[in-house]
């Protein structure tokens, strides 16, 4: 028997569809992929041992974006700013464990933005900040109104293994160099999970296409700990083959003690064995990662999907692996501020492209919003990439900035450091330049050794990137010129001790 709705059963189902119109199928989707403390050890950036080729054959179908930076080199801020469009100064959120509805609560975030114009708007995995891995299959310190539908699953990496994972601290993972060689293989892994989950969310949009898409996968791998399936992704890195930096004392001489304050007291249990086996995790970890984002691309060609979605791959910020003395991240070095930024957007940009100049996860709110002609707040401060995904010799602003704290205790008060990157020089003041300046001229010193800050035949350099970096700083804070105050604490969840 057929049945037929009354006019206002097909008006509460209107209502409860949203504000999508039939005019929403011609706009683009958007499938959002985030890596969490990847750096740029990759294929396509030329990294010689990487395996990552799906990674690789991404950035053949599109732009990839030579340099570019996170705001903040920790997971919360940088995660806050890249989905508020909003410098951490403007955000509020220079720490982890905060959200931006703490500060600035009436702001639309990224996906909300697209929400609010009748986007399909799912998060599989991490978006904004979790604990990991003990806040792993659950919402995190997530913002529900970004999304209509989250995913959080959990696999044996944080269910089961835990007691097998080797740390520097014994019981310590998120914060702690951590590894393990997993016998499980990828279905069992969170980031398995997570891949087949946007499979089935993706067959889903599939079927429904008069409504498009925001879909984000937040992969946890390669943050700490280090978990992957032993095989195949260990037995691609031999451990012999894995570098030891070398000329630490040398390269720390020149150096303000604040550029070295990201360094962490149990890092000196580090064995040249350690090291190396710590560098072996690492990449199996970023293979692992790239296996199950091949699977995600996978599922959007195989339905048809890919000539109307816009995908994005990056990362929220970079990673040390011993450069500098260092490991992890919160420096202001190229290793930490650096990410791989990855955009295919089809009918605009042309494929294995690449763009030179200097850009910011910043950018990435304004330069969807641009591609798909969805409205976004007056106040966002990044740039819109567009010009650049149209023609990758386009300039941009030229600069981008990092940011990042030292101190904060009653002994230390807390100041900050901040970091101009233009093509050729970064630029960097701790504190005003009151405990430290460094200055590298990238052309010809792409590691960072040798700071130019102090040497006189380099101050018509350093003078007027100073005066640039300073009049940077200015434009990141709110027309008040007071960064946002933090509002009441956020409850971390915990999947398995609540």
């Amino acid at each position: 028997m057929k049945r037929f709705l009354s006019l206002a059963a097909m008006t509460m189902l209107a209502a409860a569809w949203g504000p999508a119109r039939a005019a929403d199928a011609g706009r683009p989707n958007i499938l959002f992929l985030i890596s969490d403390d990847l750096n740029n050890m990759l294929g396509c950036y030329g990294d010689p041992l990487a395996r990552t080729p799906n990674l690789d054959q991404l950035a053949s179908r599109g732009v990839r974006f030579e340099r570019a930076y996170c705001q903040f080199p920790l997971c919360g801020p940088s995660r806050n700013s890249m989905l508020t469009g909003l410098y951490p100064n403007s955000s509020g959120i220079l720490r982890n464990a905060e959200i931006f509805r703490q500060t600035i609560p009436a702001h639309v975030s990224l996906p909300q933005a697209f929400r609010r114009q009748g986007y399909f708007a799912a998060r599989i995995g991490k978006l904004y900040h979790y604990n990991v891995p003990k806040s792993i299959g659950t919402n995190g310190h997530d913002d529900p109104g970004s999304w209509e539908l989250e995913l959080n699953p959990a696999g044996v990496d944080r269910m089961e293994e835990e007691p097998h994972i080797f740390s520097l601290t014994s019981g310590q993972f998120g914060g702690t160099l951590s590894w393990y060689a997993s016998p499980k293989s990828d279905p069992y892994h969170t980031d398995g999970l997570m891949a087949a989950d946007a499979e089935w969310v993706l067959e889903r949009c599939g079927k429904q296409r008069q409504r498009p898409f925001f879909l984000a996968v937040g992969f946890y791998r390669p943050h700490t700990p280090y978990v992957a399936p032993k095989d195949p992704y260990f037995g691609y890195y031999l451990e012999s083959q894995m570098r030891v930096v070398q000329g630490i004392a040398e390269d720390q001489a020149d150096l303000p003690a604040a550029a070295l304050g990201s360094y962490k007291r149990e890092q000196d249990k580090l064995t040249d064995d350690l090291r190396r086996q710590c560098l072996q995790a690492y990449y199996a970890s970023i293979s692992f990662m790239d296996a199950q984002v091949g699977r995600v691309i996978a599922a959007l060609d195989r339905l048809g999907l890919a000539d109307n979605t816009i995908i994005v791959f990056t990362s929220d910020h970079g990673y040390h692996t011993g450069e500098h003395g260092l490991w992890q991240k919160m420096s202001l070095f190229e290793e930490s501020a650096r990410v791989p930024l990855l955009i295919v957007a089809p009918g605009v940009t042309t494929p294995g492209t690449v763009a030179e100049a200097p850009v910011g996860l910043i950018d990435l709110y304004p330069t969807l919003a641009d591609l798909c002609r969805v409205p976004a707040p007056e106040n966002l401060q990044g740039q819109s990439l567009v010009p650049m995904l149209r023609d990758v010799s386009a300039a941009g602003r030229g600069w981008a900035l990092s940011q990042v704290t030292r101190g904060g205790g009653a002994r230390a008060p807390r100041f900050f450091g901040y970091s101009l990157r233009t093509q050729q020089w970064r630029y960097t003041e701790w504190d005003e330049g009151n405990q430290g300046r460094e200055l590298y001229d990238h052309r010809t010193d792409s590691a960072e050794l040798n700071n130019l800050a102090a040497d006189p035949a380099h101050a018509q350099i350093a003078e007027p990137l100073a005066a640039q970096l300073r009049a940077a700083v200015q434009s990141t804070f709110p027309p008040s010129g007071e960064t946002p105050p933090l509002r009441d604490d956020v409850w971390a969840p915990n999947l398995t001790n609540p």
